[in-house]
């Protein structure tokens, strides 16, 4: 401070504080007891739509015939009641059959599509073994069987209808007697062993089996008035394209029934695998979106600058300055930045604001495992991806998920492929033999190492016995010339080698007549 500004700063004495206006008081937030009671609403979604789960779908034209009589919710007391519960809102989660339209269109998503092919797969991967019992040689019969199953394709259609039923719910097999049309499909056939199967499947009157998607066929006659009969909400015929089919003729395939009251909405079908895993699906399919649109905005950089001046004094030079910004912005390029002079030049400041990505892909796999979980298939087997860590193996999730299929096949399999079988013995031999069935081949399988240990131990085991008088060594010969997994299998039992030189029993001395009398003696 100059001499003269401190004289007139004497001169002018003391200068009073400068006076600050009083801040006015904040106003407390005021909350009110109705929007406290309006923020405990959820949020409805915009698409969302208030659903009947007890609602029938009309069938496709022309499934059901126009004189046909079809059940509907009026004939339906239970039904109505429980329409009438719905509309309420009473009880009601809004879960209702997606209908066949939807369900075709959901197939043709992997996500979908890998777990009705992978339980198809497996649950007929080994397929089936005719067996027999007792001691009759009906080696000739099962043979014949066995390559009329071959021949008809039994395998694959059956591999097919596992994965119809996992699609929709409900999968059909039409036995094919010569007839695809007129009243006489309309009449039973038997359940492929009793008196009307024997007097309408003649000796060689099958000629096939195709497989029907359930999309096509409609319930034509179920009862409804007593649930102590056996026909309770178990249609005894089918329409098919307008022409009725017995139930006998047209196999029903269900893994997964639903409850009597949703019976009649889910076309008298079944829960479907894509219904089941659908929430799971979408909540991957929306996490997936999610990371791979956050990978690829991730990092976020830019420059900061006097925005409100340069949009009044040059806007369009300021997107000219953001696209040249875009263009520089690379690894390998180099990123030219205003230092500033002044107020009149301001300086430019750059930013980068980046997202850590340390956990999506744990995320993203949980929401992965969960379309597993509910589908009971292992991860190795429905994403060929192995487990990470020490010691880590997936041999008993693997067991567990093969004893479930085993449990599948014989729920969902056996009882109509008993039938498909007697069928074909009516056809090739006109009668059904009860001493042959069959069996699952199992589906679990050692390796190399596993099966020859296997061996040895069986090996030793008969030693045992042979030693100690349990066995003859014809017995175990025939065994091993039975068993189709043995090295040995197929062996003439009767063909049995000399023993090597040196290991026969040594010849007894011969004894004269006065030895063998005092022994006798």
């Amino acid at each position: 401070m100059s001499f003269r500004q401190r004289l007139a700063a004497w001169i002018a004495g003391p200068q009073p504080p400068p006076v600050v206006a009083p801040e006015a008081p904040r106003k407390p937030v005021a909350v009110s007891a109705e929007a406290v009671a309006r923020s405990r609403i959820a949020p409805a979604k915009p698409d969302a739509e208030k659903v009947n789960p007890f609602k029938l779908l009309p069938p496709p034209e022309g499934v059901v015939p126009a004189s046909g009589m079809a059940m509907d919710e009026s004939s339906l007391p239970a039904q109505a009641w429980a329409m009438q519960q719905a509309a309420a809102g009473l009880y009601n989660e809004g879960m209702a059959w997606l209908g066949f339209p939807h369900l075709s269109e959901l197939a043709q998503r992997p996500e979908y599509r890998r777990i009705s092919e992978i339980i198809a797969t497996e649950a007929n991967r080994q397929w089936i073994r005719i067996t027999t019992v007792g001691e009759d040689d009906k080696a000739e019969k099962i043979k014949a069987i066995t390559d009329r199953i071959k021949e008809l394709g039994v395998k694959e259609l059956f591999q097919k209808i596992t994965e119809q039923d996992g699609f929709f719910g409900r999968a059909h097999l039409f036995t094919d007697l010569g007839q695809t049309e007129g009243p006489e499909l309309a009449t039973p056939i038997g359940n492929g062993s009793d008196k009307v199967t024997k007097a309408k499947v003649g000796k060689g009157g099958l000629k096939g089996f195709r497989t029907v998607e359930a999309v096509w066929c409609y319930p034509a006659e179920y009862e409804t008035s007593n649930p102590l009969k056996p026909s309770w909400y178990k249609p005894s015929a089918w329409y098919v394209q307008g022409q009725k089919v017995h139930a006998t003729r047209l196999l029903t395939f269900i893994a997964r029934e639903v409850p009597d009251l949703l019976k009649p909405a889910y076309s008298f079908g079944g829960l479907s695998m894509s219904q089941m895993a659908k929430p799971y699906v979408d909540n991957w399919l929306r996490t997936r979106q999610s990371v791979a649109d956050l990978i690829s905005s991730f990092s976020v950089s830019g420059i900061k600058i006097d925005l409100a001046g340069a949009l009044n004094v040059d806007a369009d030079g300021l997107f000219r300055r953001v696209e040249l910004f875009n263009n520089l912005r690379d690894n390998r390029g180099t990123m030219v930045l205003n230092k500033g002079t002044g107020p009149n030049d301001p300086s430019e400041e750059f930013f980068n604001v980046s997202t850590p990505l340390g956990t999506l892909d744990h995320l993203q796999a949980q929401s992965q495992e969960h379309i597993c979980s509910v589908a009971g298939i292992p991860l190795v087997k429905f994403t060929g991806i192995t487990p990470s860590g020490l010691n880590a193996s997936s041999e008993g999730e693997i067991r567990v998920y093969y004893d479930g299929i085993e449990a599948l096949q014989e729920k969902f399999l056996r009882p109509h492929l008993t039938t498909v079988i007697n069928l074909i013995q009516m056809s090739e031999f006109g009668e059904v033999d009860p001493a042959i069935g069959f069996v699952f081949e199992p589906l679990w399988s050692l390796d190399d190492k596993a099966k020859a240990e296997k061996r040895k131990a069986e090996a030793d085991t008969d030693a045992i016995y042979i030693d100690s008088g349990v066995l003859d060594p014809l017995e175990v010969r025939k065994r091993l010339a039975s068993d189709d997994e043995s090295p040995y299998a197929g062996l003439d039992v009767d063909d049995v080698p000399l023993p090597p030189p040196g290991d026969e029993d040594p010849p007894e001395p011969e004894k004269d007549e006065e030895e063998t009398a005092e022994a006798e003696a």
